[in-house]
């Protein structure tokens, strides 16, 4: 038997807040076997609620500050 956890899948545009339904880029592992995911906005809203019941942590927020490089003419 092995304890190790698969690493989780990056989240894409399909995956939603379960708070308002914003595109995810943070999703929360429980401790249950459940997820939950969140834009930025909830994720730092609920930051220190959902450190206490997470077992692990994905968080993609970076992809909100890279610049795309400009078009080629």
């Amino acid at each position: 038997m092995t304890t190790a956890i698969a690493p989780s899948a990056p989240l894409t545009a399909e995956d939603r807040c379960d708070r308002c339904g914003a595109q995810a880029y943070l999703r929360v592992e429980l401790a249950s076997g459940g997820e939950l995911l969140f834009c930025a906005h909830h994720a730092r809203e609920h930051g220190d609620a959902l450190k206490d019941v997470a077992i692990a942590v994905h968080d993609e927020t970076h992809k909100l500050t890279i610049k795309p490089a400009p078009a080629a003419d």
